[in-house]
């Protein structure tokens, strides 16, 4: 995955999508998810598992783009 497609992902991301952008593929992220050795920390929902998208940029060591506050 590249930086900007990473930048585009939203607020929170399924397990394959986290560990795809960390270069993990299905089975590897899902084994490390059970054994809880992801390298980020998951959200669980029920039988899904959740990545928050500043958790990814944090590890990845990308900045999070700010906004602007509007002029007044």
């Amino acid at each position: 995955m590249t930086h900007a497609e990473v930048l585009a992902l939203p607020a929170a991301v399924d397990l394959v999508t986290a560990g795809r952008a960390l270069g993990l593929g299905r089975t590897t992220a899902y084994d490390l998810a059970r054994r809880g050795g992801f390298p980020v920390p998951l959200l669980r929902l029920g039988a899904q598992y959740r990545c928050t998208r500043a958790s990814l940029l944090d590890l990845l060591g990308i900045e999070q783009p700010t906004t602007a506050a509007p002029a007044a």
